[in-house]
């Protein structure tokens, strides 16, 4: 009854004119960036945070939850008529969805992704509605050891999973902890790592380095590997609507999309990607037709699209109750609070109860939103696909360094921008992983100071992480996270046979 009568709250603080509009606002940009390719929600939230540095934190995160939803709706449309997936999310949608495109059927599968996006995020709001205030008890029993661990679990696991090699997690972790570090050590007062530079003796803006990483050095990437050629957009002939049949087979994947999104969202690093593609062999093993698989079933683009839409409602869970980032864009959210001085966590239900429970109203009204924008204005979001990648690339840029600038007013604020901006061009061409860079900056600090703290209450005693039961169980699962990969890797290079030399056979 509680969390009923702080959603209806909360829904009083959404349906604002004011707040509406931001929410307006939101699902709309979330929807064009997604359409277009190699832009995602992270690049956007973290280039639009120096614009919404003034702007009251409650309006800013429903405009980002908004863009956060619209970009998983919006991302069906370009992976479906162009092939070419918005976001991580829509990969495979891409597969059946721009086959069904090629045989003439691109507005049906635009409107079961797009009716089986708004049943899916319904669902896992009513889900994130109910779990986060769970949630949110349990973390009301943790201490600073057992604080500290769930911080190492969160740096562990976004290092882990965000990425194809642990080595390239932890060195951009390390760049995170070590840019974490950069100014006076509140306990001591000693300078750290400011090179004699009284600009960086309040630290590194956390809202410089996630503009400098995701907005500098993932268009620079993205412009660099684009090939300016004419592209094909599958045009919508015949009939918008689905049929009898294609509703048929597209409401049970709808629902076990939403089954399968919303939990592996929840997870440390489960995200989007992982997911849609167990959706997607989900379907294909219980389709009457699994030999349409890959040719244009749309159940293949039913059940991926709601499993993408039900995941982000899922990372919004540990990030509102615990502060616990499991995706690029939550970790970019997360950058977000740290803008606006608050730490998300147990606490701020209680101290910013109209911006978390209007945050999770918004997004009922945005999926809504989103349902009207994406079926009667699809023809619209194509024609964004037709701007010349140049003029969007350079617009970034441009606005993502006036945008830094006016966050202090200071030179040296851009110096960091495109140090690190270029830092992030080299580590996408690298394919490290920039993600857990921006969740060490923000965590490492927090992990410190819980670290210190824990030591200081149990007299200088490290032993406090191992005694405390919670505590233990998060250190070794963060444990296992590492070793584990490493040992399935060491066994299976054993147990594949060393190549034959032909020279040898004769």
């Amino acid at each position: 009854m509680e969390i009923l009568i702080a959603l209806s709250h909360g829904f009083a603080v959404a349906l604002t004119p004011y707040n509406l509009m931001w929410a307006t606002l939101g699902v709309t940009i979330g929807t064009a960036i997604g359409v277009l390719p190699g832009i995602g929600p992270a690049l956007t939230v973290a280039l639009l945070l120096p614009v919404t540095y003034s702007l009251e934190p409650t309006s800013a995160f429903i405009m980002f939850a908004g863009i956060y939803y619209g970009a998983m709706y919006g991302g069906s449309t370009t992976s479906i008529l162009l092939n070419a997936p918005g976001e991580s999310g829509s990969i495979v949608t891409a597969i059946d969805g721009h086959a069904m495109a090629r045989q003439g059927r691109g507005a049906q599968a635009l409107a079961t992704a797009a009716i089986g996006s708004f049943i899916a995020g319904t669902l896992a709001t009513v889900a994130l509605t109910f779990v986060a205030p769970l949630m949110v008890k349990m973390a009301l029993l943790f201490g600073p050891a057992e604080y500290f661990a769930l911080m190492v679990l969160a740096l562990t696991t976004v290092t882990a999973v965000l990425g194809s090699s642990l080595s390239r997690g932890l060195a951009s972790l390390f760049f995170g902890l070590a840019l974490g570090l950069v100014g006076i050590d509140l306990q001591t007062g000693q300078a750290r790592l400011t090179f004699g530079i009284p600009e960086l003796l309040d630290g590194i803006d956390t809202v410089v380095v996630a503009v400098g990483l995701f907005a500098i050095g993932e268009t620079l990437f993205v412009a660099s590997r684009h090939r300016y050629e004419t592209e094909e957009i599958f045009a919508l002939k015949g009939s918008k609507w689905m049929s009898r049949e294609d509703w048929s087979r597209s409401w049970k994947p709808w629902l076990r999309g939403t089954l399968l999104g919303f939990p592996i969202g929840a997870l440390p690093a489960g995200g989007s990607e992982i997911p849609t593609f167990l959706s997607y062999l989900v379907e294909k093993r219980l389709s009457k037709h699994p030999e349409e698989f890959g040719k244009g079933a749309i159940e293949a683009v039913a059940g991926p699209e709601a499993a993408n839409n039900a995941s982000a409602a899922g990372t919004l869970a540990p990030l509102l109750s615990l502060g616990l980032p499991t995706s690029a864009t939550a970790a970019i959210m997360l950058a977000a609070f740290q803008q606006y001085g608050l730490q998300p966590g147990p606490t701020l239900f209680d101290t910013n109860p109209d911006l978390v429970w209007g945050m999770i109203a918004s997004l009922y009204i945005g999926n809504f939103l989103l349902l009207l924008l994406n079926l009667p204005l699809v023809g619209i979001w194509v024609k964004l696909l037709v701007i010349p990648r140049p003029w969007l690339y350079a617009g970034i840029l441009v606005f993502a360094t006036l945008g830094a600038y006016t966050l202090n007013n200071n030179v040296i604020d851009l110096v960091v921008l495109w140090i690190i901006g270029v830092i992030g061009f080299g580590m996408r061409v690298l394919d490290v992983p920039v993600a857990p860079c921006v969740v060490g900056l923000i965590l490492g600090p927090l992990a410190e100071q819980q670290f210190r703290r824990a030591l200081a209450i149990s007299q200088g005693d490290p032993m406090v992480f191992f005694t405390h039961p919670l505590s233990l169980a998060l250190l070794v699962i963060a444990a296992l996270l590492v070793i584990v990969p490493v040992v399935i890797r060491m066994t299976r290079g054993r147990r594949e046979p060393e190549p034959v030399n032909s020279d040898l056979k004769t």
